[in-house]
This record gives structure tokens, C-alpha cells and sequence, in this order.
């Protein structure tokens, strides 16, 4: 039978610039080793889910300035507890059973981190996320 934990790890993008270090604290390690490679590979999935997320609130985010509309996703992830729950979940549910042991022992914190790189994925991907033109 194949290894749940061998074809998540198998799947995740390598980041080349994340490195993990002794010196580093083991949230910090985590966030590099697990976190962000799971957010990379999540990354089409978060674009279409915060589309959706914007689509339920009557597009009104299509209607803001591009600082305004910055706020609006840093707003969406930080204070939308379902939607932030739900983001999270996306993101735990990529988790080896190992890594989700080391979440648990620290999961506000690392918790925090997820977020806030979800929020600068987010942000920084704001081009994808200009308002569908119409199909005639």
C-alpha cells in the first residue's frame, strides 16, 4: 500500500530559498520546512477559493482602490474566522501525522505565521485576482 507521508512529501515544491537552520527556532524551521512548500503547492487553490470569497461578498472587492483591496484580503484572512479556519484546514490537511504533532504543540503561533504568508501570497498575487471578464 502506498505511504500517505511519503506522496504528500513527494508532491510538495522544493523552495530553494527557505532554508532551515540549527539556530533557527523550531517555528521558524517548521514555517520554512512545511508551511511554505504546502502553501506554494496550495497556491492555485487559494487564489480560486479567495475568488469565491468575493464572489459571496457581491464582488465588491473588484470595486476597491488596489490599497483598499489589499486590506480587504489582509481583513478576509485575519478577522474572517470561517474563512480563516477554512484556509487553515486546506493547509493542515496537508500535513504529515508527524508534522501535525509538531503543529499541535505550538499551533497559535505557527498559526500566525501561516496566515501571514497566506495574506502576502495573496497580496502579492493580486493581478490574478482582477475581476473575470464576462463569457458572452
Amino acid at each position: 500500500m502506498e505511504n500517505r507521508e511519503s506522496n504528500l512529501l513527494a508532491i510538495r515544491p522544493q523552495i530553494l530559498n527557505a532554508r532551515v537552520t540549527e539556530n533557527m527556532s523550531e517555528d521558524e524551521q517548521f514555517q520554512n520546512k512545511t508551511i511554505r512548500p504546502i502553501i506554494k503547492l496550495q497556491n492555485e487553490l487559494l487564489i480560486e477559493v479567495f475568488r469565491n470569497y468575493i464572489k459571496k461578498r457581491k464582488n465588491t472587492f473588484y470595486e476597491l482602490s488596489v490599497e483598499k483591496r489589499l486590506l480587504y484580503i489582509e481583513n478576509a484572512v485575519q478577522k474572517d474566522m470561517k474563512f480563516r479556519n477554512s484556509l487553515k484546514g486546506m493547509i493542515i490537511g496537508q500535513f504529515t501525522v508527524d508534522e501535525y504533532l509538531i503543529y499541535i504543540k505550538n499551533s497559535s503561533a505557527l498559526n500566525k505565521r501561516m496566515m501571514n504568508i497566506v495574506r502576502e501570497r495573496l497580496q502579492s498575487n493580486l493581478q490574478l485576482l482582477e475581476k473575470p471578464l464576462a463569457v458572452h
